[in-house]
């Protein structure tokens, strides 16, 4: 059964708000664990206005366009449309996760829940718009398709973290079938599982139905979607997801109160709890981090790595400007003949890593190869880094207002920076 695979899946998603979080500030982050060899490329595509009758492609299904799409910033598997995780220019951040329940699995191509992702913050000014946007996607066209770049499928149904500047939203999927949980306050993480229990803010129509027609409900008493619909028996991966949904919950418990985007960044990089994931066959591909202010004078602030194992990369701050300088350095190859849109897909494989990918490769042999000398650039790009973090915390504090063609090359700027250190 597709599905079935080797290589455990695993993902943590996490969201802090007040007051949970040391400023008044919404603050999210995402790890995507993904096939070790998988590249993530970060893009930026600007906001756009479409004809009526306009499609768009989708990684494997083409859609209706929207009347107009947000700028959106991206963190993607490279080889496809959608996203793991990503930001829009009205502060809204959506990262997905992969569950396995009891409907089935649709191997049929469908939209993928990284399309949905995508589709989310194009089209959606809120987090709970782009919930609204997903759910109707989904129940229209259903998801589905191979997540993985390789002839043998690899399906799973998602579960999704969504945030803006005053709220988030837990979203669990089953087939076409959903609920979702809004977080007004506190902190909340998933990991590879159903997690939502009787706490439902809203829900598919015949989500209940559904589940007393299948036996998995009697009616009586207190719905719970997580009960209902997770499997009986679950696969390792997502036994496995349960250490690390409790881990990544203790470590925000921990730090109640005084959680900040270095907070965030720390649990990420955590190998102990096997969020930061580094073994043979899998780990994290990238990472994301998000400082979403309640002042709407303030710009949201969205971190990223563009390169694997975040305990050896570098997160580089990016902000919704006009006019924001184009990064190839991050942008992998394209192909004229890609065997992702090939049919049939996946028969031949191409190299997509991007330039920084490249020369971070490097730097990881070297860390390895060259204890001491890794070390030492280890702590330059600690440096790198803590230097990004200073400079938006005084943006977020009023102390420095950077002028607007600054913050258009920043994220350019750092990817530059971080560059010259690998050479």
């Amino acid at each position: 059964m597709a599905g079935h695979d080797p290589v455990p899946l695993s993902c943590d998603c996490f969201v802090a708000l007040p007051p949970h979080t040391a400023s008044p500030a919404v603050i999210f982050g995402k790890n995507a664990d993904r096939p070790s060899h998988e590249v993530q490329e970060v893009i930026y595509v600007p906001a756009a206005t479409h004809q009526p009758g306009d499609k768009v492609q989708c990684t494997y299904l083409e859609i209706e366009q929207a009347e107009h799409t947000h700028a959106v910033v991206l963190s993607r598997p490279a080889w496809l449309w959608g996203a793991e995780m990503g930001a829009n220019e009205h502060g809204v951040c959506v990262g997905n996760e992969g569950v396995w329940t009891r409907e089935p699995l649709g191997e049929d191509e469908a939209l993928l829940g990284m399309d949905l992702v995508r589709l989310g913050l194009e089209r959606g000014s809120s987090a709970r718009e782009a919930l609204e946007v997903i759910t109707a996607l989904l129940e229209r066209y259903g998801q589905g398709g191979s997540c993985k770049e390789e002839p043998v499928p690899f399906v799973y149904h998602n579960t999704f973290l969504l945030a803006d500047r005053t709220e988030a939203w837990v979203l669990e999927t089953a087939g076409r079938y959903w609920a979702a949980q809004r977080i007004p306050e506190g902190s909340r993480n998933i990991s590879n599982q159903l997690s939502i229990g009787s706490e439902i803010s809203t829900e598919h129509a015949g989500l209940r139905q559904r589940a007393q027609s299948q036996g998995w409900w009697s009616g009586d008493g207190q719905f719970s979607f997580a009960e209902a619909f997770s499997l009986e028996q679950q696969p390792l991966r997502m036994e496995a997801a349960k250490a690390r949904f409790r881990a990544g919950r203790d470590l925000l418990r921990q730090h109640e109160g005084h959680i900040t985007a270095e907070t965030l960044m720390s649990i990420l990089r955590d190998k102990e709890s096997g969020i930061c994931v580094d073994s043979a066959g899998f780990r994290t591909a990238g990472s994301m981090v998000s400082v979403l202010p309640r002042d709407p004078a303030l710009p949201c602030v969205h971190f990223f790595t563009a390169t694997p194992d975040p305990s050896r990369s570098v997160f580089k701050p990016f902000v919704f400007v006009a006019g924001i300088k184009p990064v190839p350095q991050v942008r992998s190859p394209t192909f004229p003949h890609d065997p992702a849109k090939q049919i049939p897909r996946f028969q031949s494989s191409v190299d997509r890593r991007h330039e920084l990918y490249h020369r971070h490769q490097a730097a990881l042999e070297l860390m390895e190869q060259d204890q001491e000398r890794g070390q030492k650039l280890l702590e330059t790009l600690q440096e790198l880094e803590q230097q990004g973090l200073e400079g938006m915390k005084a943006m977020l504090e009023g102390t420095e207002t950077p002028h607007p063609e600054e913050l258009a090359d920043l994220f350019f700027d750092c990817v530059e920076a971080e560059m010259k250190f690998y050479t």
